[in-house]
C-alpha cells in the first residue's frame, strides 16, 4: 500500500507545487483584486470538475465495473465509456461557453460589471477543458485498475504547466485569454499522456461502441456520486458568492488559503485511490475490508494531522514565507489557521465513503454528505456575514463534523476504540499548536517550534500506524 502510495504522492507532489506556484504568480502579476477574483470566478466550474474527477468521482464508480470484467468485455466496455464521456463533455463545454455570463453572475454576484466581462470571457474559452478533463479521468481509473498509479497522478502536473510557463515568461503581460487558452492546452497534455495506456488496454479510436447497460450501469453508479460533488463544489459555490460580498479580494484570498492548506496532503489523494483499489479486493471479506478501512483512517491521521497542527502553529510565517508581501498582516494567517481544521475530518470523510464505494454502493456516502453540506450551506449563510472570512472555515468545519458522525453511525463504528481515540488525538494536536500561532513576531522561532510540534505527532501516529498495518491481511493479487 504505502510503496504505491509514494509513488503517486510523488507525482502528485509535483502537480500541487505546480498549483501553487500557478496561484503565486496569478496574485503577482495581478495582485490580490477584482482582477485576480474575476479570473477565478471564470475558471470556477472547469477547475470544479477538475479537482471532483481528481477526487476521484470517476473512479470510484467505475473501478469495480472495469475490475470484474475480463478480455474483450473490458475494451468494449471501454470504448462505449470513452463515446458517452466525449458526448457528455462536449455537450457540458457547450453549456459553460454559450451561458458564460450567467454562471458568472451566480458564481461572482459582488463582482464589478468590468470584472464580471472579464470572467465570462475567461469562461468561455475555459470551458473546452470540460472533455478533455472527463476522459482523462476514464483513462486513469483503468490505470488505477491496472496498478499504474504514477501515470495518472502526472495530470495535475501537465494541466498546470502551460499555465506556469505563461506567467513566468509574461508576468504582468498575461492577459486572460493567453491564460485560459493555457489551461486548455494542460488539459490536452494530460489526455495526451494517458492514450498510450488505454492504446495497450485495447482502446482504438476509430473503433466506436455503444453498449447501452454498459453505459446506463455507469452512469446509475456515478449518480449519487454526482449528487455528494455536487453538494460539494456547490458549498464551494456559496463560498465564492459570500467572499464576493466581502470585499475586494475577498475570493482571492479563500483561495489561497484552501490551496495552502492542500499543499502538504500530497499524499491524501494518492492514499485513497490506493485503499480503494485494496477494499475493492477484499469487498467479499468483511473484516478484511474493514481492517483496511481502520489502517487507512490511522494513515490518513498520520498524514493530516501533523501537517494541519503545523501549519496552524506556523500560520502567520507561512503566509510571509510563501505569498507575496504584506498579505500576512491581514485576514489570511487566521483563515488559514481554520481551514487547517477542517482538513483533519475532511480527510476522514472521503476515506469513509470510498469504504462503500469499495462494495458498489454510492447512495450511502451520497446521503451523509448532503446532510453534511446542508449544515454547511446554512452556517454559511448565518455565520460569515457576522465574522467575516473566518466564518467560511467554521461552516465548513461543523459540515464536515456531521458527515463524519452520520457515516459512523450508519457503519456501527461508533463503539470502535479507534474511531473516539483518534478524533482525541486530533483535537489535542491541534489545540496544542493554537498558542504557537501568537508567535508571529518571531517567524524562525515560530516555524522551528511548529516543525517539532508537527514532527513530534507525524512520529506518534505513524508508529502507531505500523503497529496497526502488521496486523492487516495481505490484499489477494488481481485475478
Amino acid at each position: 500500500m504505502f510503496r504505491a502510495t509514494l509513488w503517486l504522492t510523488l507525482a502528485t507532489l509535483a502537480g500541487l507545487a505546480l498549483g501553487f506556484g500557478r496561484e503565486w504568480l496569478l496574485v503577482d502579476a495581478w495582485g490580490a483584486g477584482a482582477r485576480t477574483d474575476a479570473f477565478l470566478v471564470g475558471l470556477f466550474l472547469p477547475e470544479a470538475v477538475r479537482m471532483t474527477l481528481a477526487a476521484g468521482l470517476l473512479s470510484s464508480a467505475a473501478l469495480p465495473l472495469y475490475q470484474q470484467l475480463g478480455g474483450e468485455r473490458r475494451t468494449g466496455w471501454l470504448a462505449s465509456q470513452f463515446g458517452s464521456l466525449l458526448l457528455l463533455g462536449t455537450l457540458l463545454a457547450a453549456l459553460l461557453a454559450a451561458a458564460a455570463p450567467l454562471w458568472v453572475r451566480l458564481i461572482g454576484p459582488g463582482l464589478p460589471e468590468a470584472a464580471r466581462h472579464d470572467a465570462s470571457a475567461s469562461l468561455a474559452v475555459l470551458a473546452a477543458t470540460v472533455p478533455l478533463l472527463l476522459l482523462h479521468a476514464l483513462a486513469a481509473a483503468v490505470a488505477q485498475a491496472q496498478e499504474r498509479f504514477l501515470v495518472a497522478g502526472l495530470g495535475s502536473f501537465l494541466y498546470n504547466l502551460p499555465a506556469v510557463v505563461l506567467l513566468l515568461l509574461q508576468r504582468g503581460a498575461t492577459d486572460e485569454r493567453r491564460l485560459a487558452w493555457a489551461f486548455v492546452l494542460g488539459a490536452g497534455l494530460m489526455l495526451a499522456s494517458m492514450l498510450p495506456l488505454l492504446w495497450r488496454s485495447g482502446w482504438r479510436p476509430w473503433r466506436w461502441r455503444w453498449h447501452r447497460q454498459d453505459i446506463a450501469l455507469l452512469y446509475r453508479r456515478l449518480a449519487p456520486l454526482l449528487a455528494s460533488a455536487g453538494a460539494s463544489q456547490g458549498l464551494a459555490l456559496l463560498e465564492r458568492i459570500c467572499a464576493s460580498f466581502l470585499g475586494e479580494g475577498a475570493i482571492t484570498l479563500v483561495n489561497l488559503a484552501r490551496k495552502l492548506v492542500n499543499l502538504p496532503l500530497v499524499a491524501l489523494m494518492s492514499l485513497n485511490q490506493v485503499v480503494l483499489a485494496r477494499m475493492t479486493r477484499l469487498a467479499g471479506d468483511g473484516d478484511a475490508r474493514r481492517q483496511a478501512l481502520r489502517v487507512g483512517l490511522l494513515a490518513t491521521a498520520a498524514m493530516t494531522v501533523p501537517a494541519a497542527a503545523g501549519m496552524i502553529a506556523a500560520a502567520p510565517t507561512l503566509v510571509a514565507l510563501l505569498l507575496p508581501a504584506g498579505m500576512a498582516q491581514g485576514a489570511l494567517p487566521g483563515v488559514l489557521a481554520w481551514f487547517a481544521c477542517v482538513i483533519v475530518f475532511g480527510a476522514w470523510n472521503a476515506l469513509l465513503a470510498r469504504y462503500a464505494y469499495a462494495r458498489g454502493d454510492t447512495v450511502l456516502p451520497m446521503r451523509c454528505e448532503l446532510a453534511g453540506s446542508a449544515v454547511n450551506a446554512l452556517a454559511l449563510l448565518l455565520v460569515p456575514l457576522a465574522t467575516g472570512l473566518a466564518g467560511i472555515a467554521w461552516a465548513a468545519l461543523a459540515g464536515c463534523l456531521m458527515t463524519a458522525l452520520l457515516f459512523l453511525r450508519r457503519y456501527r463504528l461508533l463503539g470502535d476504540p479507534l474511531v473516539y481515540r483518534l478524533p482525541s488525538a486530533a483535537l489535542l494536536a491541534l489545540a496544542g499548536a493554537a498558542p504557537l500561532f501568537a508567535l508571529g513576531g518571531f517567524p524562525w522561532r515560530q516555524l522551528g517550534l511548529a516543525s517539532l510540534w508537527a514532527a513530534a505527532w507525524l512520529g506518534l501516529l505513524a508508529s502507531w500506524t505500523v503497529r496497526r498495518l502488521r496486523t492487516a491481511p495481505p490484499a489477494p493479487a488481481d485475478g
